[in-house]
C-alpha cells in the first residue's frame, strides 16, 4: 500500500534521512516510491500481504510517523495525479473496495494546497466532485471519525503568477500526525540553562532520530555544554551520558542553572546517566584497541553518539594537557594537587580541527555496538574550492549529509554506521595507516577557520590583488 507523507517545508535535505532513520528504528520495510526536496509530499509503499491487512499496514504508517520532527501527517493514498480527471479516475479504478467502511461514519474533507489557493467556492465545488464516494455519515469539523484530504502541489509562486491549476493532486485518508510541536515544549527561550552554543532543539531532536535514540539504549555526547542532546535521546526514552572539556558549563551556577536542572525541568532526570569532565584524548571511558585479539565488542557500550563540536573560530581549540611539559612541568605538578578542588581549571593545549574529526571517529569506531549510529555537525565553506570533504572511517558507513545553509558557509549533520568488525575492508584499514595529518598552526589544522577569517574568498591567481575579507556574523559554534 502507498502512503502519502506530509512534511514541514523546512530543513529540506534533514526530512528523507529522519523518515528513513525512524523505519529502521520501528522496524518498518519502506520504500520511498517518490520525493523532491522543492515539495513536501513524499509518496512511500509500505508492506501489506492482502486487502485484508490494510489496517495493520495502516497501524505501520502510524508508528512510522509518530515521533518525526519534520513530518506534518502520514495519509492513505487514495489517488493522485497531474490533473483532477486523473485523481478521479484513479480513486475510482482502485478503491472502490474501500468505501463501504466509511459510509456512516462521520467525517470531513479539507483542502491543503501548498504554494497556491482557492476561492471559496472553488473549495466547495472540489469537495462536492467526490460525491460519488457516497458516504453519509454526518459531517463533523472537529474529531471526525475520518479525515479525507485533497492535497494541490502548487508551482512556486503561482498566486502571482496567475497558474490557474497546480502541478499534482493527492486524494488521501489522513492516518496519524507527527511530533512538530515537540520542539515547543523543548524551546530553548523557556530552558532555565543555556549558553551561546545551545543547540536549537529542534535540530537537537532531529539528530536523535536520526542517530535512532530511543528506550533501553545508552547514548553519549562528549560536547554536551549545556545539555541539548543529551535532553533530546531522553525525551526519546534513552539514557544518556556527557561529558565536556569544561566542567563548568556542566556545574553552572550550582543551582537551578546546571545542566542537570534542566532535565529536572522537562521530567527527565531518570534518564540522565551521568556528566563528567574529559575530552576525547583524555576520557576515562575504556577503549581496545581496533582489531584487538577476541569478539571484537568488548568494551564497546553506546548505542549512540550524538554531538556538536566546537568549530575552533571564537577561540581556538583546545585538549587537556599541557603545551610543553619539558619548558613548565610545575604546570602538571599543581594540577595532580590540585584537581580535586572545585574551581579547579585545568590546563590546556592548542588542538586541530581536523585532528578533532578523526578522534571522534576513532572514538566511535571503539565505542560503539554493532550498527551503532553516530551524529555530528561540522561546519564548511558553501565555494566547492574551500568546501571540506566528509571524514571517512574503515569501522563506519557513511549513512546521509544532511546541510543547514547560512550565508557563506554551511553546517552538515553527517550520520554513520558502526560496520560489524567481520565486513570491515582491510585495505581501508591499512590506507588510514598510512595517512597522517600534516599542519601545525591553527589554520593549517583548521581549514574551516582560515577560510572564515578570511571571508570564505577564493584564493586570487598568481599576480592579481588579494580580496578583501568580508566581515560575518560568528558561527554559532
Amino acid at each position: 500500500m502507498e502512503y502519502l507523507i506530509r512534511f514541514s517545508q523546512s530543513h529540506e535535505t534533514f526530512r528523507l534521512p529522519e523518515i528513513q532513520a525512524l523505519a529502521v528504528l520501528e522496524g518498518i520495510e519502506m520504500e520511498v516510491v517518490s520525493y523532491s526536496l522543492d515539495s513536501p509530499f513524499c509518496i512511500v509503499r509500505l508492506p501489506s500481504t492482502s486487502p485484508s491487512d490494510l489496517e495493520a499496514s495502516a497501524n505501520l504508517a502510524r508508528k512510522l510517523i509518530r515521533r518525526s520532527i519534520l513530518a506534518m501527517s502520514i495519509h492513505e493514498l487514495w489517488g493522485h495525479g497531474p490533473s483532477f480527471a486523473s485523481v478521479h479516475s484513479a480513486v475510482k479504478s482502485s478503491t472502490p473496495h474501500l468505501w463501504p467502511q466509511y459510509l456512516t461514519c462521520s467525517f470531513k474533507f479539507t483542502l491543503d494546497s501548498y504554494q497556491g489557493s482557492r476561492t471559496s467556492d472553488q473549495k466547495v465545488a472540489m469537495i462536492n466532485s467526490f460525491s460519488y464516494l457516497g458516504f453519509m455519515g454526518p459531517i463533523k469539523m472537529r474529531h471526525p471519525d475520518q479525515e479525507f484530504t485533497l492535497h494541490e502541489d502548487w508551482p512556486f509562486n503561482s498566486t502571482p503568477l496567475g497558474i490557474p491549476e497546480p502541478k499534482h493532486l493527492y486524494f488521501t485518508r489522513h492516518l496519524g500526525s507527527g511530533m512538530r510541536d515537540l520542539p515547543k515544549k523543548l524551546d530553548l527561550k523557556k530552558r532555565r540553562y543555556i549558553s551561546t552554543t545551545s543547540m536549537d532543539a529542534e535540530l537537537a531532536l532531529i539528530t536523535a532520530n536520526i542517530a535512532l535514540a530511543g528506550p533501553g539504549k545508552l547514548f553519549y555526547d562528549p560536547f554536551c555544554g549545556t545539555g541539548s542532546f543529551p535532553i533530546a535521546v531522553a525525551e526519546f526514552g534513552a539514557v544518556a551520558l556527557g561529558s565536556d572539556i569544561d566542567g563548568r558549563s556542566i556545574r553552572g551556577d550550582e543551582k537551578k542553572k546546571t545542566l542537570k536542572g534542566n532535565f529536572e525541568q522537562y521530567g527527565l532526570l531518570g534518564r540522565l546517566g551521568g556528566t563528567f569532565t574529559a575530552d576525547l584524548t583524555n576520557s576515562p571511558i575504556r577503549r581496545l584497541p581496533l582489531g584487538a585479539p577476541g569478539d571484537g565488542q568488548r568494551g564497546r557500550v553506546f548505542d549512540g553518539i550524538v554531538c556538536d563540536p566546537p568549530y575552533g573560530v571564537r577561540e581556538g581549540l583546545m585538549v587537556l594537557g599541557v603545551r610543553d611539559p619539558e619548558k613548565t612541568p610545575w604546570v602538571e605538578r599543581k594540577g595532580r594537587e590540585m584537581y580535586k578542588q572545585a574551581d579547579f581549571i585545568p590546563p590546556r593545549k592548542p588542538y586541530g580541527f581536523l585532528a578533532m574529526l578523526d578522534d571522534i571517529l576513532q572514538f566511535a569506531a571503539q565505542t560503539l555496538v554493532d550498527n551503532g549510529r553516530v551524529a555530528f555537525w561540522m561546519p564548511t565553506a558553501n565555494d566547492e574550492e574551500q568546501e571540506m570533504p566528509v571524514p571517512s572511517h574503515p569501522y563506519l558507513e557513511t549513512l546521509s549529509v544532511s546541510t543547514q545553509v547560512f550565508n557563506k558557509w554551511s553546517r552538515r549533520l553527517i550520520c554513520y554506521r558502526r560496520i560489524p568488525d567481520k565486513d570491515v575492508d582491510p585495505a581501508a584499514v591499512q590506507a588510514r595507516e598510512e595517512r597522517k595529518l600534516v599542519g601545525k598552526t591553527a589554520d593549517e589544522l583548521n581549514p574551516f577557520r582560515k577560510a572564515y577569517f578570511e571571508g570564505f574568498q577564493t584564493p586570487p591567481a598568481t599576480g592579481t590583488s588579494t580580496p578583501t575579507p568580508v566581515a560575518q556574523t560568528p558561527p554559532p559554534n
